[in-house]
């Protein structure tokens, strides 16, 4: 094992300003854990970009090193449950935030925050799926177990040109699903009908404020905007539908009415991906390497190296990056 490894380090002067960058630290460097890992990829979703660019406070504590995905090999244990060897990812548990994360070559976590790697991913193919694919499944699973199903109609996903997006239209519309893409890409049509969407709709139909109620129009949702995106999609969900909220592209607000829920019986579901339990996690990935065709993951994701991770961020951040990015650890 080298002395030193390569990490991404966000770093904090006294006046709060905030800056990043490629450094070398050791063993010795790393937060407390049980586990170390040899990072073999990673990925970079809109938290990561957020905590690079510093648009948003999601690091806590400083310096952070970010990425909130890593995929890799376990190469000491100190828990029972692991062994040097194992190919495991770890999605959430406050990496980046109060956990140095995924963008550094030697990890060091607690173990009880690992899931196996299932055996018909890669680690590559692993980060390509990453914590935006698998929120993606446990708002399937949140839409499942409120009784949604694909004959009580369709379900619309917004944001479905982003990682969560993507992976939503793409298994859903394999679990047979007629899928509503919403995107404020015109251009990306072709790319969401590939994914397996039925119908697109520009964003602005959603982004604005709208009625309290509006006509029928979907049994489902995935979100991945909040504000009034997210408001719309439960004014138009049917009957005894279900949303599932994952995300907050548009804003953190909600500026709604009771009057989906208690007229129409909708149901709201939160995804909570960071803290999710073991069993969740573990039937979220389970479901994954069933329910996503593993062909669509060279549409959804590009790859990029380490040395790009930085400014890959900020591109994604600034809208000019499409699906999933997996970097070569």
């Amino acid at each position: 094992m080298a002395d030193t490894f390569r990490a991404v380090l966000i770093s904090r002067d006294e006046d709060k300003n905030q800056s990043v960058e490629m450094t070398e630290l050791t063993m010795d460097d790393l937060m407390e854990g049980d586990v170390d890992i040899r990072v073999e990829a990673s990925t970079i979703n809109y938290k990561d970009g957020l905590a690079i660019t510093g648009k948003s406070p999601i690091v806590r504590r400083w310096p952070m090193i970010p990425g909130i995905d890593l995929a890799g090999e376990v190469i000491e244990s100190r828990n029972a449950e692991w062994k040097p060897g194992d190919k495991v990812v770890l999605n959430g548990w406050g990496l980046s935030e109060t956990h140095y994360g995924g963008y550094s070559e030697r990890a060091r976590v607690k173990g009880e925050w690992l899931v196996k790697l299932p055996d018909t991913f890669s680690v590559k193919e692993a980060m390509a799926i990453g914590t935006a694919g698998y929120t993606a499944m446990l708002s399937v699973l949140a839409l499942e177990d409120a009784g949604s199903k694909p004959e009580d109609g369709p379900v619309i996903v917004s944001g479905a040109t982003g990682g969560v997006g993507s992976v939503a239209v793409s298994v859903l519309s394999k679990l047979g699903w007629n899928v509503i893409a919403v995107t404020g890409r015109s251009s990306e049509s072709q790319y969401l009908k590939d994914l397996g969407a039925t119908e697109i709709m520009d964003r602005e139909e959603l982004s604005e404020k709208g009625k309290p109620l509006e006509k029928e129009r979907w049994a489902a949702g995935v979100d991945c905007a909040g504000s009034h995106t997210l408001v719309n999609m439960l004014a138009g969900t049917k009957r005894h539908g279900s949303v599932a909220a994952c995300g907050l592209a548009q804003g953190f607000d909600l500026p709604a009415t009771v009057m989906p829920f208690i007229l129409r019986g909708v149901s709201l579901h939160g995804i909570d991906s960071v803290m999710a339990p073991k069993p969740r996690r573990e039937q979220a990935w389970q479901r994954l390497s069933s329910d996503l065709d593993k062909a669509k993951l060279t549409e959804i994701a590009s790859e990029v190296s380490f040395d790009q991770v930085i400014e890959t961020a900020k591109s994604l951040i600034d809208g000019k990056v499409r699906g999933r990015v997996v970097v070569d650890i």
